[in-house]
C-alpha cells in the first residue's frame, strides 16, 4: 500500500470496487495499480471473451477500459459514474494475449472529470484508446472512519 494517503485510498477503493462487481472477478480482472486519478489494470483474454473472428470482442475491450476509467474517477472516494464515453479501436487482440488498461485523469472541475484510457498487449501493443466523462453523484464508496 502507498505511503501517500490519497494513493492509498484510491487503491482501497479500487480493490473494494472489484470485491463487489460480478464482471471484473468473472473476467479475471486484476489491478496492477491505483493512485488518486489513475489505475492500471489488466485481464487475460479467455476464448470466451473473442468474437467470431477469433479476436477480442470489442464489447470485453470496451469493458476492460469502462473499468479502468471507472477505478480512475472513483480514486478520490466520491461515487462517480460515467456520463459518456468513446474508443477507437487500433488493433485487434487474440485469446491468451494479456490486455492493459491504463486510465489517467485528464481534467477535473467540480463534479466532471475526464479520462483517458490506453489499452495495449502487455508487450506493449496498442489495441485501443478511450475516452471517459465522469459525473460524481456524491457520497463515499467506501467508509473511512473520517465521515461527518
Amino acid at each position: 500500500m502507498s505511503d501517500n494517503p490519497a494513493d492509498a485510498l484510491a487503491e482501497r477503493v479500487a480493490f473494494a470496487m472489484l470485491a463487489a462487481e460480478g464482471t471484473g472477478r468473472a473476467w479475471g480482472i486484476q489491478i496492477e495499480e491505483a493512485r488518486e486519478g489513475y489505475s492500471r489494470i489488466r485481464m487475460k483474454l479467455t476464448p470466451d471473451m473473442l468474437n467470431g473472428h477469433g479476436k477480442a470482442h470489442g464489447g470485453m475491450v470496451y469493458a476492460l477500459a469502462d473499468t479502468a476509467f471507472a477505478y480512475a474517477c472513483n480514486s478520490r472516494n466520491v461515487r462517480t459514474v460515467g456520463a459518456q464515453a468513446t474508443m477507437v479501436f487500433l488493433d485487434g487482440a487474440e485469446e491468451g494475449e494479456v490486455l492493459v488498461a491504463e486510465a489517467q485523469e485528464a481534467a477535473l472541475v467540480v463534479r466532471s472529470g475526464v479520462y483517458n484510457v490506453s489499452v495495449r498487449t502487455d508487450t506493449g501493443r496498442p489495441v485501443a484508446e478511450f475516452q471517459g466523462f465522469s459525473r460524481s453523484i456524491g457520497g463515499p464508496y467506501i467508509e473511512t472512519g473520517d465521515e461527518v
